[in-house]
C-alpha cells in the first residue's frame, strides 16, 4: 500500500535527520553518544514520524511540538522558508535547558506543508555550574539560560553564545542542528516531488490512523482495571513519592498521578513534557507487537499530573533532574503497575542516568563534559538482565575512554563491570558500571543520580539490585558522596562511580 511506503520514507527521513546530526556535530556528547532526537510534524505539530533516538526526547515532542506551534500562533510568528525557531524553555519545549530544540517548516507552493524539528542535548547552556544540571537549582535562572522560542538570526546566535561557557563547540551542534533540518527539509520536498501532497497528507492520515487502531487493539486484550504502584527519588535522606493509577480500559490508558508529591524548590521536578514522555515510553515498551511510535499511538494516553505537584511544576521551579532521574522513576512506577496484570514486565533496571558534569579552565578556554553512565537491567521473565548497559529512558552511547581522554584534561584509571551488584532470583538482572578517572588540573564536578539509597526491586520474588555509590578520593583519603553534589577537584583527584545493578525475577 502507498501509504505504508511513504510512512516507512517519512520515518527513515527523520532517521537520516539524526546521522546528519550526529556526523555533524562537535561534541562528544552528540557526536559520539548520540544524545538528540529527530522527527517529521505535520503542519499542525501531530507527530508523524520520529527516529528511534533517546526517549525521553520522543515522548516529549508530543507536547513540545503542540506548545511550539501555538507559542507562534499567539505570538503571529509566520516562519519563512528560509528561517527556523529555536528554544529551550523547558516548560515549552518539553524537557530540560540543555535540550536545545530546532524547529523549521518545510514548504510547498508558497504555503507551509509540514515542519521538521530536532532536539540535542547541548553540555553547557549556561548558568553557575560546568553542564548546566546544577543539583542545588532552587529555580530554573540557576539552571542556565532560557531561550523562547524565537526566529535563529546572527544576533539571537551572539546572545547564545555569549552565556555558554564552550562557545566553539556550542556553535558547532547549533549548526549540526540546523543542518539536519535542511537535510530533512530536502527529503521531504524529494517526497511531495515523487508523489505529490494529497497523496502524502492522505498517507499520513492512515498512517495515524492504522498506529491508534492497532495500539487499541492490544490494549483491549490486556485485563481492564485500575492499578496502583508508588516508587521514590532521594534527596539526601528523604523519600519523595510518585504515586500512579494506571487505568486500563477499551477506549485507552489513563496514568493518573494524584497523591504525588508536590513541586519543590530542587531539580527533580518534572515538566509536563517528562512526564507524558516517561508513561508513553513505558506503555510502548509492554506493547509486545511492531507499532509506528507516531501520534496515533500517542493519542491513546491520557496523563494527568495535578497542577504544581513534580511532575506538572509551576513555572519557574528547576527541572533539569527531571529530565534524566524523575523520568527514570516514572518509568518505574509504570512498569511496576504495568507487571500488576502482565507477567512478562522485567523487573526494575538501575533507575538513573548517573548524571556526571565537569569543567573548568584548560590553557586559555573553559571546557564543559557531560556523561550519563550506563547500570544493570533488570531480570527478564524468561532470562537474566543485560549488564552494563544503558536502560529506560536514556538511549545513548557512551563516551569511549580513548575520546574522553583526547578532548578533556582526564585520564580513565578503571572502567568495567561492577560484580555481583545484581538482584538474584530465578533469574538475576545485569551488572552495573564502575568508570573511574582522575583529573589532570582543577576541575568542578557536579552530580545528579538516584538510587543511593533506595534499590531497583525485584519481581515476583525476585531480590533487589545493590544502589549506586560514588568516591572521589583526595590525597588517598576516600569521601563517599552524596546522590546530587556539586564540589571542586583538586589536581590528580579521583572520582569513582559504581552505579547500580538490576533487579531479580522470580525466586531462586
Amino acid at each position: 500500500m502507498s501509504w505504508e511506503i511513504i510512512g516507512k520514507a517519512t520515518q527513515f527521513i527523520a532517521e537520516e535527520m539524526g546521522v546528519a546530526l550526529k556526523r555533524s556535530a562537535i561534541s562528544p556528547n552528540i557526536r559520539e553518544r548520540m544524545d538528540h532526537s529527530c522527527a517529521v510534524l505535520d503542519k499542525n505539530g501531530k507527530i508523524i514520524a520520529q527516529a528511534e533516538h533517546i526517549p525521553v526526547h520522543l515522548g516529549s515532542f508530543k507536547v513540545g511540538s503542540r506548545n511550539i506551534i501555538e507559542y507562534m500562533s499567539k505570538n503571529n510568528i509566520i516562519l519563512k522558508e528560509d528561517q527556523m525557531l529555536i528554544t529551550n524553555d523547558p516548560y515549552i519545549s518539553g524537557t530540560h535547558l540543555n535540550d536545545v530544540t530546532i524547529i523549521a517548516p518545510v514548504y510547498n507552493n508558497n504555503e507551509i506543508f509540514c515542519y521538521v524539528i530536532n532536539k540535542a542535548h547541548n553540555v553547557d547552556v549556561g548558568g553557575p555550574v560546568f553542564g548546566s544540571l546544577n543539583p542545588n537549582a532552587r529555580n530554573l535562572y540557576q539552571e542556565g539560560l532560557i531561550i523562547p522560542p524565537v526566529i535563529i538570526t546572527g544576533d539571537i546566535v551572539k546572545i547564545i553564545l555569549s552565556n555558554f561557557k564552550d562557545p566553539e563547540t556550542a556553535y558547532g551542534d547549533l549548526n549540526a542542528q540546523q543542518a539536519a533540518n535542511k537535510m530533512g527539509i530536502n527529503r521531504i520536498k524529494e517526497l511531495i516531488n515523487k508523489y505529490g501532497e494529497n497523496e502524502i497528507l492522505n498517507s499520513w492520515d492512515l498512517l495515524l490512523k492504522h498506529s491508534k487502531e492497532l495500539s487499541l487493539s492490544l490494549v483491549k486484550s490486556w485485563k481492564k482495571g485500575v492499578y496502583h504502584a508508588v516508587d521514590y527519588l532521594e534527596k539526601d535522606n528523604e523519600k519523595i513519592n510518585i504515586n500512579i493509577a494506571l487505568k486500563i480500559d477499551n477506549n485507552g490508558i489513563t496514568a493518573d498521578f494524584d497523591g504525588t508529591h508536590g513541586e519543590i524548590e530542587y531539580p527533580v521536578n518534572a515538566v509536563e513534557g517528562v512526564t507524558f514522555s516517561a508513561v508513553a515510553y513505558s506503555i510502548r515498551s509492554a506493547m509486545n507487537i511492531d507499532i509506528p511510535t507516531n501520534d496515533g499511538f500517542y493519542s491513546i494516553i491520557d496523563v494527568k499530573a495535578p497542577y504544581k505537584s513534580l511532575l506538572n511544576p509551576e513555572k519557574n521551579y528547576p527541572v533539569s533532574g527531571g529530565n534524566v532521574e524523575t523520568t527514570q522513576r516514572m518509568a518505574d512506577v509504570t512498569l511496576k503497575a504495568l507487571s500488576e496484570f502482565l507477567d512478562y514486565i522485567p523487573a526494575a533496571s538501575s533507575g538513573t542516568m548517573m548524571n556526571i558534569m565537569l569543567g573548568g579552565k584548560y590553557g586559555d578556554k573553559y571546557w564543559s563534559y557531560y556523561e550519563t553512565i550506563g547500570g544493570g537491567n533488570g531480570a527478564r521473565y524468561n532470562s537474566n538482565g543485560e549488564s552494563g548497559i544503558h536502560s529506560n529512558m536514556t538511549n545513548t552511547l557512551n563516551t569511549p575512554v580513548e575520546i574522553a581522554e583526547k578532548e578533556y584534561p582526564l585520564f580513565f584509571t578503571e572502567y568495567n563491570l561492577r560484580k555481583n551488584s545484581y538482584g538474584s532470583g530465578k533469574y538475576h538482572g545485569g551488572d552495573g558500571v564502575i568508570r573511574s578517572f582522575r583529573v589532570l588540573n582543577e576541575t568542578d564536578v557536579s552530580v545528579i543520580a538516584d538510587r543511593f539509597i533506595i534499590p531497583p526491586w525485584g519481581l515476583h520474588g525476585g531480590e533487589n539490585a545493590r544502589t549506586g555509590k560514588l568516591y572521589i578520593v583526595k590525597n588517598k583519603k576516600k569521601m563517599k558522596m552524596k546522590s546530587k553534589f556539586s564540589y571542586m577537584l583538586d589536581e590528580n583527584d579521583e572520582v569513582i562511580i559504581e552505579t547500580p545493578g538490576g533487579a531479580g525475577y522470580g525466586r531462586k
